[in-house]
């Protein structure tokens, strides 16, 4: 192989790489543009989000107040941020899987169609498990804890919304649990008898995580396993499906 040649084909992998590099920068910037502007419709929103919150039957026995002159504007701030990043994480991974979707195959990208609205569903059931059934149930825990203490609840609004964003985004980032494990069967990572043989251990992580998620009580980290055993358990029979796809394809592609 001539010297120009070399020096050629070198100048076609510098371009190309130049290339992927000015459009993952041009599809950042899109995703940066699309977060400021619904960072301004959250601005928008908050307040209606915070009114909701504050009339639903979960709040309202709980006594809303202000210890702190900045907490009502950190609440209207924090509010606004969440809702901007619930609409800008869809369009951040249409953005990414556009950007690797050239260098996937089509089973790949098959694979890739079928995870994004499962991870969609499961992150919405992570939210609402989240607040109509752990959320209300640690408060009123807690309540009665309280009561029999025979203190007085009073609370700050700042305490109260930084305790329900602590307890419902962790344990609907948990519920994502299954789209992990089938992304990684199908890239060969791991393999359902992996994820059998690692059962007792992965018992034991999802405890650990429950029980850093949640209050220390016990009641509540159970609330929290028993979903999260049951999706790995799901988890395990999909990945032993897409495992047992994928070993098929091949015994296919060799006998052909």
């Amino acid at each position: 192989m001539s010297d120009s040649t070399k020096d050629q084909q070198q100048q076609d992998i510098s371009m190309s790489a130049l290339d992927h590099l000015l459009e993952l920068r041009k599809r950042i910037i899109a995703v940066l543009v699309v977060f400021i502007c619904a960072l301004a419709i959250g601005f928008l929103c908050s307040l209606k989000v915070v009114e909701f919150i504050k009339n639903d039957p979960v709040a309202q026995h709980v006594p809303w107040n202000v210890f702190k002159i900045t907490d009502a504007f950190r609440v209207y701030v924090q509010v606004s941020f969440i809702l901007s990043l619930v609409i800008t994480i869809p369009f951040a991974m249409y953005q990414l899987y556009a950007f690797v979707r050239p260098g996937l195959t089509r089973s790949e990208r098959r694979a890739v169609h079928m995870m994004i609205p499962l991870a969609a569903l499961l992150l919405v059931a992570g939210l609402l498990f989240g607040y109509y059934i752990l959320f209300p149930f640690i408060l009123q825990f807690m309540g009665t804890i309280t009561e029999a203490m025979g203190a007085q609840e009073m609370y700050g609004i700042q305490e109260y919304f930084a305790f329900l964003f602590r307890i419902v985004l962790p344990v609907s980032l948990l519920f994502q649990l299954p789209v992990v494990i089938i992304f990684l069967t199908r890239l060969g990572i791991i393999n359902p008898m992996m994820l059998k043989k690692a059962r007792k251990v992965s018992y034991l992580i999802m405890a650990i995580l429950s029980a850093a998620v949640t209050p220390p009580d016990f009641i509540s980290q159970i609330l929290v396993l028993i979903p999260l055993f049951i999706l790995f358990e799901l988890s395990i029979s999909l990945s032993q499906f897409i495992y047992n796809k994928i070993q098929k394809q091949k015994n296919i592609d060799v006998s052909s």
